[in-house]
């Protein structure tokens, strides 16, 4: 004779319920992954001597230099790129004019993912000594040196903003367990 237990199939199908619950949480590692930055040229913290002619960021998907936008901004706030952005591969690049006052550079970018997210972020060299652009102009004899107008700040780069959200996965989650959860108890009533 055979004991049938009437709560294992509700146990069955909670657990059932919960792990699959728990793989589609897992799964939203892989839905949320997105452009990278690998390196730059030059690298992040580096200290120099001479500034650079041109700053390069390495990134792990191939990008476009008409989604790109690249900024070198000195200790004082100005900004020192010129030039249109160029791509190559993984590779984006743009030209800097001379360097200004010794201290740190702050090379910041936003490029756009191959999956179609805005990726921003920054990375910091430091000029040693003064550049050709820290020279300070000399007064002239005719009359007082005009004051030199306003330089705006960039904007602090915000957080990176990529990849896809994780609340409808969440969402998922808690809907596919209550339902679980539902079903188990209907089925132990039975």
């Amino acid at each position: 004779m055979s004991t049938h237990h009437p709560r294992r199939p509700a146990l069955r199908a909670v657990v059932l319920f919960l792990i699959c619950g728990f793989a589609l949480l897992a799964g939203t590692g892989v839905a949320s992954a997105h452009t990278r930055l690998l390196g730059s040229d030059p690298a992040d913290g580096t200290s120099l001597d001479t500034g650079p002619a041109r700053v390069s960021l390495e990134f792990n998907e191939t990008m476009q230099a008409g989604f790109s936008t690249i900024t070198v901004v000195g200790p004082d706030g100005t900004q020192y790129q010129t030039g249109d952005v160029t791509a190559d591969g993984g590779t984006v690049s743009v030209a800097v004019s001379p360097l200004g006052a010794a201290g740190a550079y702050e090379i910041g970018y936003r490029v756009i993912s191959e999956d179609g997210h805005p990726v921003t972020g920054s990375v910091v060299f430091t000029l040693s000594t003064d550049g050709p652009a820290a020279a300070a102009p000399t007064p002239s004899a005719t009359g007082p040196t005009p004051a030199a107008a306003p330089v705006a700040a960039a904007p602090a780069a915000p957080a990176d903003e990529g990849g896809m959200p994780v609340w409808p996965w969440v969402v998922g989650a808690v809907v596919l367990i209550g339902g679980g959860i539902g079903a188990a108890l209907r089925l132990g009533r039975s």
